[in-house]
Formats: structure tokens, sequence, C-alpha cells
């Protein structure tokens, strides 16, 4: 694991929403409301009011980010906290205020802030009021918001994220109900996918109508990016995970890194009658408005195996009527997540974006291990000992340096998470940061796989 670049990016991710609490917010996202509704959904029903508290305490806890060895950053801004006037996208002073001061903290640090706009926070109202993702208004809105963002810290923040998973937006809020507004919907599923699109295509264009990029700045998306392994090679099996592919991958990666849809996608939607509703207009704006970078989420591989059922089946339209989950026997598994342990996605991930798209610059944006009962491991000192988590770092680490070595343009590791945050209707029952968090007295200590970290970067930067 000695060939890592110069400037390599090593970090961590979190997100607004999962770090910040509700402080201050005039209003609420998707998630506030949910909890509002329904708190028996989260898990000991814990929200995001308090979250770990970073609008409080970002001081001391990006402190704690660099004693841990972080050079680089992502986060997000808000924009239900961001935006007083929804429709108007006029800004709230004290919000600026607060993300200058984050910002600033950060760069005094030396840790290089990366931003994301839209981390499945939509402003409930946009969704009562307009279906959120299904208006072409909320687009236009979306757009709006990161134009404020660009033109209040663009001067600092030179890398920007539009979306964080926008297929996490589509399975789990209109196909598998783990999201609320909990729908099932195949067609407003696959619209919704493609309004994601094209609101990323549309925050680029106005990145780039602001001259951003001529003054150092660099805008892309991050993706719950990995590869479809099928149960074998017969050939119904084959073509199960060929869909898979299209669904979970390519319809958010191609629009991204080459400005148009898949052909074979396209013509599984028509064909299926849940093809999207789009302009000629729209869609040269996806095509003029792509990436300058790829950010990939991976946690663990997927594999499928040809459906039980027939596709033709009589019910809802749903993608994985075209595939089923296949267990491997013999997997290695985080039995308290339930997600297999599979390092080489990492190395196969890396040749696919050198081998099919371009080689374009990417990094990991996140990869880690969530563990409940973390106190289990706890040691007389106080520190959560996880060598489980140095364990798994290093396994994803060595598969990425042989990617590197291959010749992929990977510039960066981030894990999720630098301390441990609220993770959505699993509130904190899982922890992944290298930072413990007691969340009822946000006293925050350093796990030992944050100095592993540490000195590891040490070692490799």
């Amino acid at each position: 694991m000695n060939k890592f670049p110069k400037n390599f990016w090593w970090g961590a991710a979190t997100s607004g929403p999962q770090s910040e609490g509700r402080f201050q917010k005039k209003h609420a996202n998707m998630f506030d409301y949910w909890y509002e509704i329904e708190p028996e959904a989260f898990y000991d029903q814990v929200g995001p009011d308090t979250a770990s508290n970073f609008y409080n305490s970002f001081r001391e806890d990006i402190a704690l980010m660099k004693e841990v060895g972080l050079n680089s950053v992502r986060t997000s801004i808000q924009w239900s906290r961001l935006i007083d006037d929804l429709e108007t996208n006029t800004v709230n002073p004290s919000a600026v205020a607060f993300y200058n001061d984050v910002i600033d903290t950060f760069l005094e640090h030396g840790i290089r802030p990366i931003m994301n706009l839209h981390h499945f926070d939509l402003p409930v109202e946009l969704y009562h009021t307009y279906g959120g993702w299904e208006s072409k208004h909320v687009v236009d809105l979306f757009a709006g918001f990161a134009e404020q963002c660009f033109v209040h810290f663009g001067d600092r923040v030179k890398d920007w994220i539009t979306h964080n998973e926008p297929m996490v937006v589509v399975d789990g809020e209109y196909l598998y109900q783990f999201h609320y507004p909990k729908l099932v919907d195949g067609k407003k599923a696959v619209q919704v996918a493609y309004h994601l699109n094209l609101a990323s295509a549309k925050v680029i264009q106005v990145f780039k109508r602001l001259g951003l990029s001529a003054k150092g700045g660099r805008i892309g998306t991050v993706l719950n990016l990995t590869p479809t392994y099928p149960a074998s090679e017969n050939e119904a099996d084959l073509e199960a995970a060929r869909i898979a592919e299209l669904w979970n991958n390519r319809m958010f990666l191609e629009p991204a890194i080459f400005g148009t849809f898949p052909k074979e996608l396209v013509e599984w939607l028509s064909h299926d009658g849940v093809l999207w509703e789009a302009s000629e207009e729209e869609l040269q704006i996806i095509k003029e408005n792509t990436i300058d970078f790829l950010g990939v989420n991976f946690y663990h591989p997927h594999r499928v195996k040809a459906p039980e059922i027939s596709p033709d089946s009589v019910g809802d339209w749903l993608p994985d009527r075209y595939y089923d989950t296949y267990e491997m026997p013999g997997r290695r598994m985080n039995i308290d997540k339930g997600w297999e342990i599979y390092p080489k996605a990492l190395y196969d991930i890396a040749i696919s974006i050198k081998e099919n798209y371009n080689n374009i610059p990417w990094f990991v944006s996140e990869n880690g291990m969530g563990v409940s009962r973390e106190e289990r491991f706890m040691k007389d000192d106080g520190i959560i000992d996880d060598q489980y988590r140095i364990q798994f770092i290093q396994e994803h680490l060595d598969w990425l340096a042989k990617g590197i070595a291959a010749g992929s343009n990977c510039f960066g590791y981030h894990l999720w998470t630098p301390i441990d945050c609220w993770s959505w209707s699993n509130a904190y029952r899982n922890r992944y940061g290298l930072i413990s968090t007691n969340i009822h007295t946000q006293v925050k200590t350093i796990k030992q796989s944050g100095y592993w970290f540490k000195g590891f970067i040490d070692q490799h930067s």
C-alpha cells in the first residue's frame, strides 16, 4: 500500500442533516418531518434534532478531525437551513454566517472542505406542495439554491458535489419504502431518477455560468456505485446482472460522465411503459453539463441471480422483478449491519472506471463499517478498540492501491464517517466513526481506528 498519489485526499465524510442537528432551522427536511409524525420508525426513537451537535461544537469537532490526520472532509450545506424563502431562494443570514465559520475553521486546520448540496434532505414543504423531485419546478429551485451556495462560499470551497447517492432517493422513497414518504410507484421512481439527473446538470450549468471552473473550482457527483456480480455464468443470471447494472449504476453514472442515458435503459423502460417525460432542451442540458470528477460510495457488493418469479407477473412495476438478490454461500459478513465484506470490489470499480468511463478522476467518497454496541470493545482507558474497523480499512486500501497501480485515476479515500453521526431511521444503532459520540453527553472520544488512521496517513502522505 505504498503507492498512493501525491496530494492524495485522506479524509472522511458526513452530512449536514446527520451531524448538525435541527438547531435554528426555519424549514424541516424530509427526515425532520418523518420523525415528527412517526418517531417510532427510528431506532430507539432517536431523531435528527441533536444529531452529533455539530451546529454547536463544530470548532471542537473539526479540531478532532485534524487530530486523526484528515486533510479533507466532505459535508453538506442544508437547503432547509440556508434558504429562508424557498420560492425566491433568499438566504438566512445566520445560516450563511454558520457555514462561513465552518468553512473557515476547516481551512484554518488545513482541511480541504468538499461541499455537497443534496444529501436526502429535500425541504419537506417542497414535497408536500409539488411532489418534491417529481417536479421540474423543484429541480429549478434546487439550481437556485446551489447558486446561492456558489455565490456565498465558492471563493473558498473549490470542490462541490451535486447529489449524494441519488439512487437511494429513488429506491427508498418510491420503491422499497425505507424513506419517507414510503411509496411504491415505479413510474414516479423513474421520473424522479430523471429529474435528479437533470438537477445535477442544471447545477453544473450554474457553476459554469458563474465562472467557478476558471477560478480553480470543480464539480462532481457521488454515487453508491458497485459492480454487479452474477450468481453464475448462466445466461439467465448474466441477463439479471445486466439489468441490475443498468438500474443501479448506469442510470446515474452515464449521464453524469457522458451526458446521455444508456440506450438499453431507455429501451427497457420504454418497453415497460414507465419511461420518464423529457424535453429535447432538458436532454441537451444533461449532455452539455457533465461532471469534472466522480465520488464513489462503496460498502458491499451487489450479487444477483435470475428471478424466481417471471418478470411478466401481474403487480406493481419494480425494477427488481428482473433480478433477485443472491447470497453467496461462504460469504464474509458484517453481521451487525447485514452486509457482505468484499474489499476486492474497490479494485473492480477502479478498473471499470479506467476502462469504461474515460478514466475520469475519482475518489472513494465513502467506505466504512457500521458496528452496534461498540462499548463492548471499550478498554480501561475509555478508548474503543475497534480492530475490526482497522482491518476493514486496511483490506480496502490494499485493493484500492492495486487499482491505482493498474492506472486508475483515483485521487482520494474518505471514510464514513469522522465522528459517529445520526443515520436516518437507524439513528445511532450502528456506529461508523473514527471518533465516538456519547449521544447523551455529546462527549467525543477518538477510537483506536482514529489513532491508527493518523499513523497510516503519516506514513503514506
